[in-house]
């Protein structure tokens, strides 16, 4: 499954979303850039990684390999010329593809951060929760972060995965305001979806 702004132009971009908790807070920006894009002219397609939103597949069998092999096939399925990555989508560029990638991050960071939600979570409830015991379970059993089950593999890939180099790096602060991901719950933020689309706009032109 995926949302895409199809009308068989030239210039075709693939948009590789955010992930887990990042996802909920910036789809409505992601979406909100693909729209302004379609006005330019340009095609987008944002596709369900597997086991998230439609897809049928289980999230705790996911593993980065996986989730390349989907992306690959969706730079295929609807001829992708250019890539945009949000966030940790960047782990996931198909190989040779030109693009963009807003505000990369790597795994460790987006286990650090989920980790981190669950042990202050335990903690309001009551209950210890060390940090090292969660990464040890974790890496022989998976683990459920922020409402999201992680497969013990996953998690093990992503402690080490860091994004490729190849692709524009659009820097958070080129945007003009403050991350969204940073936000206590999903917002948008007009003026931001009109900077990046401009920009991947601008750049398509150009090449």
């Amino acid at each position: 499954m995926a949302l895409a702004f199809d009308k068989r132009r030239e210039n075709r971009l693939l948009v590789l979303p955010a992930w887990f908790d990042e996802a909920n807070k910036l789809r409505r920006l992601t979406v909100e850039v693909m729209r302004r894009l379609d006005l330019a002219g340009i095609d987008c397609v944002l596709p369900d990684l597997p086991g998230c939103n439609e897809s049928t597949a289980k999230l705790a069998d996911q593993t980065l390999a996986s989730w390349r092999t989907a992306a690959a096939a969706a730079t295929e399925h609807f001829a992708a010329t250019h890539v945009l990555t949000v966030r940790a989508g960047a782990l996931l560029a198909p190989e040779g593809l030109p693009g963009w990638r807003y505000a990369p991050v790597g795994g460790r960071p987006v286990l650090r951060a989920m980790l981190r939600a669950r042990t202050i979570a335990a903690k309001e409830a009551g209950r210890s929760e060390r940090t090292e015991d969660l990464q040890a379970m974790a890496r022989s059993e998976g683990i459920e972060l922020a409402g999201w089950h992680v497969g013990a593999e996953m998690f093990r890939e992503l402690e080490g995965a860091e994004a490729p180099p190849g692709l524009a790096e659009i820097e958070q602060a080129a945007l003009g305001g403050p991350a969204l991901w940073l936000r206590a719950e999903p917002d948008e933020d007009a003026a931001q979806a009109d900077a990046l689309a401009a920009m991947v706009a601008i750049g398509m032109a150009g090449a």
